[in-house]
């Protein structure tokens, strides 16, 4: 069993790293924090420098002022690598991660190896916005965990809650934890900016790769398809029968699909360095 002591940027950023190799950074979702990831962690660091760190707002990181903007986010995670001396690196954004993980991909290209996108939103539907909004107002009277018991029925299947009580519940007080305002800028930004800098989106030329479940109905397959669609040669998969945190509750699954992707963005990029050279 790995395990790991969390460290510090020089801004404050709470962060863990194992492994060797390319690096591999992964960014979790609203509410979250980078325990999220404990079975990517074990999956890809023996391949890869796995890095998971805790968005602004979240975990142990600072909190973010009121109305910060999503490049705000990008720039914590530019801060990290600088701080790491990594001149790229692979990203790996879930849900909200994925917005930050899009963001930073414009803003930052050349810090880029390659891009992943897991169970992330894109060109939400009337509907759907109107669902993200009103429960954007929930969390904002309420508390961060004023919508737990909604968010966890989407995010897991039936029989993953009731296999797994104390890891649900421990999610559960994951969620109630968070700083009110860090979660309220954040989940504001989750709800209003699913088309960031859209028409941007072909300017991203590393290798992409989109990713959801087929029952997730947040961050839906159609979603994804449009998302990859914007982006040059980016690949899309829809994992059967899978739900919101896919990563949490099929890590296996989802790993194979993230070393398959890595390790060919991978190889084929140091293919393109051989001819260049």
């Amino acid at each position: 069993m790995i395990r790991l002591t969390a460290e510090s940027t020089p801004a404050g950023t709470s962060y863990l790293a194992t492994g060797q190799g390319q690096p591999v950074v992964l960014i979790h979702g609203v509410g979250l924090n980078k325990e999220m990831w404990g079975g990517q962690i074990v999956g890809l660091a023996t391949k890869y420098r796995v890095i998971a760190y805790d968005m602004l707002g979240h975990g142990a990181s600072p909190r973010p002022e009121s109305g910060t903007p999503l490049l705000g986010y990008a720039d914590q995670l530019l801060e990290l690598l600088d701080h790491l001396q990594l001149p790229k690196a692979a990203v790996i954004g879930f849900s909200m991660g994925g917005l930050v993980a899009r963001a930073f991909a414009l803003h930052y290209p050349q810090r880029l190896q390659s891009l992943v996108v897991l169970n992330s939103v894109f060109n939400r539907t009337a509907e759907q916005r109107a669902g993200v909004i009103a429960r954007t107002s929930q969390a904002a009277e309420h508390g961060p965990d004023a919508n737990a018991e909604a968010a966890l029925s989407r995010w897991f299947s039936r029989e993953y809650q009731a296999a797994n009580p104390a890891q649900i519940a421990a999610l559960r007080q994951t969620l109630a934890q968070n700083d009110p305002q860090g979660y309220l800028t954040t989940y504001e930004l989750f709800a209003t900016q699913d088309m960031y800098r859209a028409d941007d989106l072909a300017n991203i030329r590393v290798p992409t790769l989109v990713a959801t479940g087929e029952l997730d109905p947040g961050s839906t397959p159609d979603m994804a398809e449009q998302l990859a669609k914007c982006i040059p040669g980016a690949t899309v998969a829809v994992l059967a029968e899978q739900r919101h945190m896919m990563p949490v509750e099929s890590p296996r699954l989802v790993n194979q699909l993230l070393l398959e992707f890595l390790d060919t963005a991978h190889s084929r990029q140091n293919h393109t360095k051989g001819i260049v050279a």
